[in-house]
């Protein structure tokens, strides 16, 4: 099986820590993207080996900016050119604020059957330095106005280190976002990246970058409470209900074909391939179905660094016995040699030809897949 992602690139307004390709374009601009990606996924039918589509991530952007009946035809295209799996689950990314109760039951009346909500915060004083949307209650209203039209598999970003935060402003929003019978949970450290609003703000001083500790704080809390209300720590950075984890992302992590459709978007094989479209909507408008892109053949070596990199992220480790089967055995044996540290330090843990974090190496995670890379 296969799956599909679809970036939408539009935005109300940009969010100062944001990097995604995103434009505040008009609905004419909207209307072209559409064509477009329609265009494509006709176009690009043979990169995917396996048609079967497993899931489909409309992802952003902020996907909820499209009209209904402009998602209606994305997904028509989708079914035209690609067999969709009866149990496929179909994800769309959503602001609070554009969440409606005629919004929410056409959305399922569509076939979504899943949602996730860009709510960062429950903090009014954060979502406002944040530069989002919404506010707190709109957050909440959005969740019981999906649960009411029938879309209960409802999964909430929160982001953790962030400027003026403090750790009781985490954890209430822990103890918010689990009041609200969510399935699902996506957390992520903040990263000032390059360019962006926050960088600056950081650089001139009017905002303060969050210290270590406090990360790692907010970060066991979040641990505690997840486990406290029967969420899995079944990936680095997300928590579900047994039988919730999100199949989309779980198959970015097991290797899983993908396409991307639309400016920006990335896409994968499953063995040696990724390709990057261009991140400019005007040329992907332009082209017609045949967007500008850059292909990127991953040696062996690097498939081998991103086996290690995507299994030891995920509950279920990294299983050598699987790595055996694609790679040389000398290879694996220099991998055994540096966990081997890890593993008398208790960061790591060696069960049945299975490496995993443990709740320790966790928090030095990315150190420890380094040293297990081979990183030519």
């Amino acid at each position: 099986m296969s799956m599909i992602y679809l970036h939408v690139p539009f935005c109300t307004s940009r969010c100062i820590y944001c990097d995604f390709y995103s434009t505040t374009q008009s609905a004419t601009a909207r209307h072209e993207y559409v064509n477009a990606a329609c265009a494509e996924l006709a176009n690009r039918t043979s990169y995917l080996a396996d048609r079967h589509i497993q899931s489909i991530y409309f992802g952003g952007g902020t996907p909820s900016q499209l009209q209904i009946k402009e998602i209606a035809i994305l997904l028509d295209s989708i079914n035209k050119h690609y067999d969709i799996d009866t149990n496929a689950e179909i994800t769309l990314e959503a602001n609070p604020d554009d969440v409606t109760p005629d919004f929410a039951h056409n959305l399922r009346n569509l076939g979504f059957n899943r949602v996730s909500l860009g709510v960062q915060s429950f903090n009014d004083r954060i979502l406002k330095m944040l530069n989002r949307r919404h506010d707190a209650a709109t957050a909440q209203d959005a969740v019981h106005t999906l649960q009411q039209a029938g879309l209960d598999n409802i999964s909430i970003d929160l982001i953790y280190g962030l400027p003026t935060q403090l750790l009781q402003d985490f954890s209430s929003d822990l103890q918010k976002a689990f009041s609200l019978s969510i399935k699902h949970l996506s957390t992520y450290a903040l990263s000032i990246e390059q360019g962006t609003l926050l960088q600056r703000k950081i650089q001139s001083n009017e905002l303060a970058e969050t210290d270590e500790d406090t990360f790692i704080a907010e970060y066991e809390i979040m641990m505690q409470q997840a486990h406290a209300h029967g969420f899995e720590h079944y990936e680095i950075s997300n928590f579900a209900l047994p039988g919730f984890e999100s199949r989309h992302n779980s198959g970015y992590w097991n290797n899983t074909p993908y396409l991307g459709i639309g400016p920006g978007a990335h896409s994968f094989n499953g063995t040696d391939e990724r390709q990057y479209n261009e991140p400019n909507l005007g040329k992907y408008i332009s082209a017609a179905g045949f967007p500008p892109h850059t292909i990127e053949h991953l040696t062996l070596s690097d498939q081998f660094d991103e086996q290690v990199f995507t299994s030891l992220r995920t509950r279920r480790g990294l299983s050598l016995k699987t790595m055996e089967k694609r790679f040389d055995k000398a290879w694996l044996e220099d991998l055994k040699r540096a966990a081997q540290k890890h593993i008398s330090s208790g960061s790591l843990t060696f069960n049945n030809n299975t490496l995993c974090l443990t709740r320790k190496g966790i928090m030095t995670s990315n150190d420890i897949i380094s040293d297990l890379m081979r990183a030519e």
